[in-house]
């Protein structure tokens, strides 16, 4: 259950007031910057609200660029903010229009990064609300399993949803993951637009960034 004391609440809350600034992009995994502390990574299908994610995480409109074009994120763009976290956020799948040769390469480039992250301390699937898991997020999925990453399902968009619709997509979702063995048990479901359940993962973070911390 996605369970926070008022306490978790407000670290979180602390957390992602601090500064936050964009730092570094790479197109390849030989241009990725020297790991240092913790990384969180958000993936996603184009349009699904990464970016915009990232800026109601962070109370920041125009941190991560925003775009209605879909595929216009084509590198992993990181973003450094307090206790040396780094938010990442990847390149979005699922753009029919663009060309095989780049999916493949925007495809390497993910996998490379999952696979040689000691520092990825969990990543952020980000599925649409209004439609739930696809057949294309069933890949990624199959990926994040392979490569024993840490991850969990954040619904975005869901202000666009019915409540009762809401919760039967939450329920749907849960049941799916149950069938992987990397994903974290809880859905998550937010609104940038609004800012539903943004306390909610701006603490989950927190706590892992806590649990994560040299003893």
């Amino acid at each position: 259950m996605n369970d926070f004391t008022p306490d978790e609440i407000e670290t979180g809350r602390r957390l992602f007031a601090g500064d936050w600034r964009f730092t570094h992009a790479a197109g390849t995994f030989a241009v990725l910057p020297p790991m240092r502390g913790l990384e969180i990574a958000f993936a996603g299908r184009s349009n699904v609200g990464k970016s915009s994610l990232i800026n109601a995480l962070t109370g920041r409109n125009a941190l991560a660029r925003t775009s209605h074009t879909p595929g216009r994120t084509q590198e992993l763009i990181f973003f450094a903010g307090p206790l040396q976290l780094s938010l990442v956020d990847m390149p979005g799948y699922g753009y029919a229009a663009a060309s095989k040769a780049k999916v493949k390469a925007w495809t390497a480039l993910i996998h490379a990064f999952l696979a040689g992250r000691a520092n990825l301390a969990r990543v952020y699937l980000l599925i649409d609300a209004r439609h739930g898991l696809k057949p294309v997020d069933d890949e990624v999925l199959k990926t994040l399993d392979k490569a024993a990453v840490n991850y969990q399902i954040v619904l975005t968009k869901a202000d666009r949803v019915k409540p009762a619709e809401l919760t039967e997509r939450i329920a749907a979702t849960a049941a799916a993951l149950a069938k992987h063995p990397a994903a974290f048990p809880d859905v998550l479901a937010t609104s940038s637009h609004n800012g539903t359940g943004m306390p909610e993962l701006r603490a989950a973070i927190a706590r892992l960034v806590a649990e994560r911390a040299p003893a």
